[in-house]
């Protein structure tokens, strides 16, 4: 899945999400928490980009969430009627 975002923002935001998105998919999925302490160390690495950019956490959220949603679908765990099919059928073309 390819997300476009601004270029300043590109390339160090495309990590946080996906870190997100692992947060976000162990959360729904009920799996084990003993390796956050790795993910916690990841995500400090981008904490320069979060406080330079008030907006990047609300942004990075977001595209979390989306592909969160879209992998789950993927994977049967999501209903259909959840979430929005129009942004899923995007996030499908890219």
């Amino acid at each position: 899945m390819v997300f476009f975002l601004e270029p300043r923002i590109g390339a160090g935001l495309s990590g946080y999400i996906a870190e997100l998105s692992s947060a976000m998919l162990g959360a729904e999925l009920g799996l084990p928490v003993t390796h956050l302490d790795s993910h916690a160390s990841y995500i400090e690495h981008w904490l320069k980009l979060l406080k330079d950019d008030d907006r990047a956490i609300l942004t990075a959220a977001a595209k979390a969430e989306e592909a969160s949603t879209l992998l789950l679908k993927l994977g049967g765990r999501v209903m259909p009627e959840q979430f929005d099919d129009a942004s899923d059928d995007a996030a499908l073309a890219a």
